[in-house]
């Protein structure tokens, strides 16, 4: 994808506020500002909702990947889906009116995408949605609900894959609509280099190359219910017995771990939440990930590890179709089995730089939000 900008001998200075609130985002925002940088028309003002709070959820990820600081902190915190997105929408409200952005950037489909994109488009500025398209069809989810609204409200849509542009058309949507492929691919190859010489986890937690499982759970349909959560603990536990397992335990799991009186094996590793680059290293050398995450089970992809996702259904349907990913129902039974099987796909995963672009979606994200912004100003 390329954009050219016809612009006037006189430069005008225009200005995109950028909403984080989740790590996924932050990641995504570390490769994507860098490319707004690089637009002399462009600046950003970050604006972080709070939505991931904790130090390791949200303050590493700054300082590690040399994220620019938010302009604008809003500290709403954790709480129910109405009450976190209210408080969300009436702070960012509250900034847009005051900085008067020309567009506002939202990533993927969180709370903070849904509060990003209504507080702006209520006010009649423009949406630039990262990551648009993306299907599981299953509405129970909350990300599914806030990706269609977000979707149905975006002046400018950045797709990740053909299928995403399929589906935005299938729903009457081809209106600046582009395909530049996945940021999170950007990001995963920019930082993997950098990963490898600055962090050491494989010897911190005593894990040899290929030997362990990555395991990741956090997605409320899995923590929120003791039984399906009683499951995969113990399908974890069972799989420490013939192979290390490694599990950064998210604060969400945590808590609900307390609330059910579950427990993990004393074979299971588990740690607090990592930074990204550490993150990377161990999705990069391990031989198999478990996980439940979108990001983590695309990042598992990028890496060539086989992944089994704990999840009904996924909006990351490629890796289903090439055989990289496999979904899994929560019996202890069907995990196991899934793992089994994708156990024997190591080495044998397709390249994944064909189903997510060639590393330039950041920079054409930055291109075509100033394209944009060009044509339609004034």
């Amino acid at each position: 994808v390329g954009f050219s900008i016809s612009l006037n001998m006189e430069r005008y200075q225009m200005k995109i506020v950028m909403v984080v609130g989740a790590r996924p985002q932050f990641v995504k925002a570390a490769i994507v500002s860098r490319a707004i940088e690089k637009q002399p028309e462009l600046t950003e003002v970050i604006v972080h909702t709070g939505q991931h709070y904790d130090e390791r959820m949200s303050e590493i990820f700054f300082n590690e990947l040399e994220i620019p600081r938010p302009a604008f902190q809003l500290s709403v915190g954790s709480g129910s889906h109405g009450k976190q997105t209210g408080a969300m929408l009436q702070q960012l409200e509250e900034v847009l009116l005051d900085v008067q952005p020309d567009a506002v950037l939202v990533y993927g489909d969180t709370n903070s995408t849904l509060a990003g994109a209504l507080a702006a488009v209520k006010i009649h500025i423009p949406v630039v949605h990262v990551e648009a398209g993306l299907r599981s069809f299953n509405r129970r989810m909350p990300e599914e609900v806030n990706r269609i609204l977000v979707d149905r409200i975006s002046s400018v849509l950045f797709c990740p894959t053909e299928i995403s542009v399929d589906h935005l058309k299938n729903e009457g949507i081809s209106e600046n609509v582009h395909q530049v492929g996945d940021v999170m691919y950007d990001s995963s190859t920019f930082f993997a280099q950098q990963a490898d010489a600055l962090v050491s986890p494989l010897q911190d937690y005593e894990l040899n190359r290929g030997d362990y499982i990555l395991v990741t759970c956090h997605r409320a349909e899995n923590t929120d219910d003791p039984q399906r959560l009683g499951n995969i603990v113990a399908a974890i536990n069972e799989l420490s017995k013939e192979r290390a397992v490694v599990l950064p335990l998210h604060p969400r799991t945590k808590h609900k771990m307390a609330d059910f009186g579950l427990q993990f094996s004393d074979k299971v590793t588990v740690t607090e939440p990592l930074s990204y680059l550490e993150m990377i290293v161990l999705e990069r050398n391990a031989g198999l990930i478990l996980t439940d995450s979108g990001g983590v089970q695309k990042e598992a992809f990028v890496f060539g590890v086989p992944c089994v996702t704990i999840r009904d259904q996924t909006e990351w349907t490629e890796t289903i179709e090439c055989g990289a990913n496999r979904l899994t129902e929560t019996t202890p039974e069907a995990i196991l089995r899934t793992v089994a099987d994708q156990l024997e796909k190591s080495g044998k995963l397709p390249d994944a730089g064909p189903f997510y672009g060639n590393g330039n979606a950041s920079r054409d994200i930055a291109q075509g939000i100033a394209s944009f912004l060009e044509q339609n100003k004034g």
